[in-house]
């Protein structure tokens, strides 16, 4: 069996590093139970999870559905299913061991050998459950893209001959999903297979994944792996012994397939895994923000202080850009960029540890003194900073709308993160990444809690009284704003409505469908050499980026919000043909927040019931800028002009923006009802059919 050797030095040395000293949480709710795993022989060790699962030993009788309180996993170190690459197919049951008192009633263990010399130790076991964008991913060498239902056809992955299928194990429903091979990486030999949901998976749920009719290039059917051969065959495989221990699960896989229309003996490879649980996921940042607000009670401010009142910054149209520091209670270890951790207490919640000196900027227009300005905060770019209102987008905002504009570093994220995150990302590899989501929590906070600095401090500020009105307070995010604007409209508890601008979720389908993230693949290689790995390492990130990014709350925003949390509306514009954040995210977005697709004349998309006219409430709303139709594969968009910066300057696009956010009513101000700019993508005859996917 070949297994990960590079991944597993690299990362084993890197989480070791950064669990050094510290006394990390279990699954949040409960203990783990799992051993160590060891191997011997070549073969796959099977480790007894504390279940009472026997240890290479299993029922033969294999032939019908499970009790959930009777199912039972292995835990593995490394998965003979793909023995190409052991730690596929993931995510994986057989990586979880039971969990007292988790709403799952699992907690994570990624096997020793992929990842981390101390299992106990690692940010994954806090997780109880794997992430709900999935990601589903495996190898099977050889194959073709022959019949796998693609981003442009959903609905051919619920189709009764679908090479992909995806189930909900108790109901048996079939979840619409696209599959792609991994053309990220030009090695055609080892290209990972994706299994991507067409909108994120509901919390703490078990799906069975399966596949059938896969092909290689000259047309012959894939053979299944000796291990799976073995599951479906009722053959034995004495060498590997995790197959006995998986006959009577494999029993209720089988037979809950074959309820959902899916041949046992068509199946070259099958497996099953947990969604973690909304509480899960959102637990910490929710904490975060109680503890915070209820420290500031009702309607005080942080405590603050102006320290630039500059008067002469573009005088004619702005009476102030201001700059200053609000404090905010430190969850971090740190606060120095790409070390901080996370402060756990005894429950696993985090812990602040003291206060931070949060900096902040404000531009103030001089149609504020006529009027009361709303107050429109800013989520900046990827690796922006808050300063990004001086920009003249955000100036023409101001002015031409009289909004009183500022905006927060998104720490984890922001500008001060870019060089850390290189060096990190050259040194160790993705994993290294890691870090960053607990900064990420902590700038989340700190959004948060700049809307009150403004209505409540700021807004009642000698040098600003009368200008501001602190009852129009919006958010206004683009790209990574955008994105994890998601996560502040899910969270807020000062804000109603909000814009998210050229949008999308999960990380894991943007990044290499994004021009931004080009340098980061190549320092990435450097580390990974074999693609599985990079998608490995991706996949496994995901767990945590869901704590902080909108595919953990996006589908709380508007229905059934978060604890202690009102109700939303969203405002959701992309660019068709973005070459940096792909309308394939938007979409899942909206589909996962439960968002209409306001019609601007352009096309349909899957999932997302059309509204046109005027529309009262959250909406997803398209512009063309004349590029091709995006790529087949996961590579991104390169034809043309990129439109990413473009619909933010568009004055229909404002106009909407504008009326939206002070009315609730999505209203159409396209030229004949139809948004489209093609001139704008200044496109050439030879770019409207890239070919990029061979």
């Amino acid at each position: 069996m070949v297994k990960p050797i590079r991944l597993r030095t690299a990362l084993s040395s890197l989480l070791v590093s950064m669990a050094c000293g510290d006394d990390l949480p279990p699954a949040q709710g409960g203990s783990s139970t799992g051993t160590d795993a060891s191997t011997g022989g070549g073969t796959t060790a099977v480790v007894d999870d504390g279940s009472g699962t026997s240890t290479g030993e299993g029922s033969t009788d294999d032939g019908g559905p499970l009790d959930p309180e009777d199912l039972e996993w292995p835990l593995l170190e490394c998965d003979p299913l793909v023995p190409e690459y052991c730690a596929f197919p993931f995510p994986s049951n057989v990586y979880t061991v039971p969990s007292d008192g988790a709403i799952t009633g699992r907690s994570v263990q990624l096997p020793m050998a992929p990842f981390t010399a101390d299992p106990n130790a690692e940010p994954w076991t806090w997780s109880d459950g794997f992430s709900p964008a999935a990601g589903i991913t495996t190898f099977m060498p050889g194959a073709t893209a022959t019949g796998l239902p693609g981003h442009d056809d959903i609905d051919a992955s619920l189709a009764d001959g679908s090479p992909t299928v995806l189930i909900d194990a108790e109901t048996g429903e079939r979840i619409a999903h696209f599959s792609e091979l991994d053309y990220s990486t030009d090695d055609a030999e080892r290209r990972a297979l994706f299994i991507r949901p067409a909108v994120r998976l509901p919390p703490a749920r078990r799906y069975i994944v399966a596949i059938r009719g896969l092909v290689d290039a000259g047309g012959a059917l894939l053979p299944a792996s000796p291990a799976f051969a073995a599951l479906r065959d009722h053959t034995d495989l004495p060498e590997e012994p995790s197959v006995e221990a998986r006959r009577e699960l494999y029993g209720d896989i089988f037979y809950r397939l074959g309820q959902a229309g899916v041949a046992r003996e068509d199946l070259q490879l099958a497996w099953d895994f947990h969604t973690a649980s909304d509480e899960n996921t959102t637990g910490w940042l929710v904490h975060m923000r109680d503890e915070a607000f209820a420290e500031l009670g009702a309607s005080d401010s942080p405590p603050y202080t102006i320290d630039v009142v500059d008067t002469m910054w573009n005088s004619t149209d702005f009476l102030y850009r201001l700059e200053g520091t609000f404090q905010a209670p430190l969850y971090l270890d740190t606060d120095y960029p790409a070390t901080g951790r996370l402060v756990h207490g005894p429950d696993g919640m985090p812990v602040a540890s003291g206060t931070i000196d949060v900096p902040f900027w404000m531009i103030v227009p001089r149609t504020a003194e006529t009027e009361p300005a709303a107050l429109l905060q800013h989520g900046h770019g990827l690796l922006g900073s808050g300063s990004q209102i001086e920009g003249s987008h955000f100036r023409e905002m101001a002015t031409q709308y009289n909004y009183v504009v500022f905006g927060v570093d998104w720490i984890g994220m922001a500008e001060e993160d870019y060089l850390p995150i290189a060096a990190t990302v050259s040194a160790t590899g993705a994993t290294g990444l890691a870090v960053l989501t607990d900064r990420m929590h902590q700038g989340a906070l700190h959004q948060l809690l700049a809307m009150r600095l403004a209505w409540a401090g700021l807004a009642e500020d000698p040098l600003l009284t009368g200008l501001i009105d602190p009852d129009q307070r919006y958010w206004y995010g683009i790209s990574q704003g955008g994105i994890l604007g998601g996560v502040y409209m899910a969270t807020t508890t000062e804000v109603e409505r909000g814009v998210l601008d050229v949008l999308g979720q999960p990380y894991n389908t943007l990044l290499t469908r994004s021009v931004d993230f080009e340098d980061f693949f190549s320092l990435m290689r450097l580390a990974y050499p074999d693609p599985l790995d990079v998608a490995q390492v991706l996949l496994s990130l995901q767990m945590l980026w869901d704590r902080v990014e909108p595919e953990g709350y996006s589908h709380r925003i508007i229905d059934d919000p978060l604890p202690n949390t009102p109700s939303h509306e969203v405002l959701m514009t992309a660019a068709i043909g973005d070459h940096q954040v792909t309308t394939l995210g938007a979409h899942n977005m909206a589909r996962s927040a439960g968002v209409p697709h306001f019609d601007s004349g352009l096309r349909e998309i899957w999932g997302l019931p059309l509204v046109s006219d005027t529309h009262m409430g959250s909406a997803l709303v398209e512009y063309d800028f004349g590029l091709p139709p995006d790529p087949a594969c996961n590579r991104p968009q390169s034809a043309c002009t990129d439109p990413h910066g473009r619909l933010r300057r568009l004055p229909e696009a404002r106009d909407q923006i504008d009326h939206f956010l002070r009315s609730g009513e999505v209203v159409n101000f396209c030229a004949g009802g139809v948004c489209s700019f093609p001139d704008e993508g200044m496109c050439a005859p030879g770019e409207m059919t890239p070919d990029v996917c061979e």
